[in-house]
């Protein structure tokens, strides 16, 4: 069988690796009034093939729940309730199957004291209404919430109790008759769950009907993999021993002895079947019914054995560190493709063995594009990169895969639409404003320079620079280049064009000495749309924009002189 260590929780100072204990969730370590009814849980430990479950009335004590493996598994609910007003130790142990086992320290709790009766239960085997049940069936209920003892009445005609009556079959959950059940006969079942506060009030008869053809089969075991195998491929085939007189075979299979998650009574005709895609380092447990027109086997026992370790993560005996194959693969969630160059290569330096590239189309499906380690993209979308290792396991070779999906965008090189420019004392913020389906970053006087997002540059003194504007995908860099200078005098500051006669008009007015020789002047408002073009030897602006006033606000100039030399600034127009 499968290894089974006693209990979950560490003894301090006996792990060898550097693996940690995981704490109660539920309960919490020190809780009290905890019901009788409750479910244990515990924060899941990265690399651990298993959990195996003991809980008992003093520290490492198994006399409640002894040695209960859970498989994967991180709760557990006792099958049989909690005793009432007792403190009680839950103990963990840490199921390898590389490795030895790591026993942790043993959590307290204390349960509540039962002031209620316990409630009714059903038949679990033979279901109520069950047909051709095997003569010699056992009879097995479900916990009935707050019970201590089950009474049981069973008989061959509702309320005789001609076969038992009244019998106190104590603190289980199934009973075997001492002998065989009449062939072909109806069987009335009553039980009656009961605590210290009474029994549960009107619980009903169930019924089941007993095959009358003879005999059903026996119980069968594993062929391949046998009981308590490790390193189990993840695709095995399962076998079991052919068993004389059986029409078939019922088959339950789960990552825990509570919980069939792989299969749930599957029905096969043979004594073979392929599972696919169990999970690495992980425990199963199965059981065979084999079953023909007289009934289902038995008592037939669960079996378990545990996966190959897989591709991580799992614990390395030898460090004690946790391991994972997979390769480590660094991929952007968004790709750009510069519609001037179609195909563009995408590649990756992901150190693997093999790559994939799919398409993903919109409903989900996925097609695969290219085994390379470089696909060529025409169309926008979403995408999906994989890397993978292949790692050989006990002569079981075993692909370890990371994927990543990302999106493929359009891109292309930016547009400058304007360099904005604001004067501060001595000094000048410029704002460099571009279009385009790009993702921009820009630098500033160098091209192979260091670039952001942040497309203002701030506290710039007098003088000729270029700014750089990089396509984050890879289309292109573009220039913007530009001058700045400090105000020269001629320029106002302000004016107020409210027909008062003062200060009516913005226009350039040369100072007596060193008057600039300009050409033209173009005013923009203050998010860079171009109002107006004045010539220096015109009336000048009005404040108007095709005949309509425009408001208070700060407004640009740009002057350029006759030998192409720009003069940047600002005014207040004030009404």
């Amino acid at each position: 069988m499968l290894k089974y260590i006693v209990c979950i929780l560490c003894l301090v100072g006996e792990v060898a690796f550097s693996q940690e204990c995981p704490d109660l969730l539920s309960p919490v370590n020190g809780q009290s009034e905890v019901p009788v009814t409750a479910t244990i849980s515990w924060e899941a430990v990265v690399g651990v093939t298993g959990y195996i479950v003991s809980i008992g009335t003093s520290p490492n004590a198994d006399d409640v729940v002894s040695n209960q493996p859970t498989g994967s598994e991180t709760s557990f609910t006792p099958p049989l309730g909690l005793p009432e007003s007792t403190e009680l130790f839950v103990t963990i142990t840490l199921f390898f199957f590389d490795q030895d086992d790591i026993i942790c320290e043993s959590k307290t709790f204390t349960t509540q004291e039962v002031i209620d009766r316990p409630v009714c239960t059903q038949l679990t085997a033979p279901i109520d209404g069950a047909m051709n049940v095997n003569a010699a069936t056992n009879l097995n209920w479900a916990y009935a919430s707050l019970a201590v003892g089950y009474q049981l009445t069973i008989g061959t005609a509702p309320g005789v109790g001609d076969i038992i009556l009244n019998e106190d079959v104590g603190n289980r959950l199934s009973f075997n008759p001492t002998a065989d059940f009449p062939l072909g006969a109806t069987i009335f079942v009553r039980i009656e769950p009961y605590n210290e506060n009474g029994s549960a009030l009107s619980c009903e008869e169930e019924q089941f009907t007993v095959a009358s053809l003879g005999d059903p089969p026996g119980c069968s075991q594993l062929i391949t993999p046998t009981d308590g195998d490790v390193n189990v491929a993840l695709s095995p085939l399962i076998e079991w021993q052919a068993v004389p007189n059986a029409l078939g075979y019922l088959v339950y299979i789960g990552r825990s002895p509570f919980v069939n998650d792989v299969l749930d009574g599957a029905i096969f005709t043979t004594n073979s079947t392929f599972v696919l895609n169990f999970e690495a380092n992980t425990s199963y447990f199965i059981r065979v019914v084999p079953f023909n027109d007289a009934g289902e086997a038995q008592g037939c026992s669960q079996e378990s054995f545990s996966t190959i370790l897989g591709c991580g993560p799992f614990i390395d005996p030898e460090t004690g560190e946790v391991v994972t194959l997979n390769p480590e693969i660094n991929f952007p969630d968004v790709v750009g493709i510069c519609e001037n160059s179609l195909p563009t290569r995408i590649s990756t330096v992901d150190l693997a063995d093999g790559f994939r590239w799919y398409a993903i189309d919109v409903l989900g499906d996925e097609t695969l594009i290219s085994e390379a380690s470089f696909v060529d993209i025409e169309a926008t979308g979403a995408y999906r990169y994989e890397a993978y290792t292949l790692i050989d396991q006990e002569g079981v070779v075993i692909e370890c895969p990371s994927s990543k999906e990302f999106v493929v965008v359009a891109s292309a090189s930016a547009t400058v639409e304007q360099v904005l420019v604001e004067k501060v004392v001595d000094l000048f913020n410029v704002t460099i404003v571009v279009s385009g389906i790009g993702s921009y970053e820009f630098s500033l006087e160098d091209v192979d320079g260091s670039y952001g997002d942040e497309n203002v540059f701030n506290n710039l003194p007098a003088g000729s620079y270029t700014a750089y504007i990089r396509d984050k995908n890879g289309c292109g860099v573009v220039e913007a280049p530009f001058r700045l200078a400090l105000r020269p005098p001629g320029f106002p500051k302000f004016f107020s064009p409210n027909a008062d006669g003062i200060n009516d008009l913005w226009q350039y007015q040369p100072p007596r000495e060193n008057a600039l020789n300009l050409r033209y002047i173009f005013i923009h408002d203050r998010m860079g749309k171009l109002i107006i073009i004045i010539k220096p030897d015109s009336q000048g602006w009005n404040g108007l924009y095709n005949g309509n006033p425009l408001p208070s606000s700060e407004y640009w100039y740009r002057a350029i002189d006759y030998d192409q030399r720009e003069y940047l600034g600002h005014f207040s127009l004030i009404r």
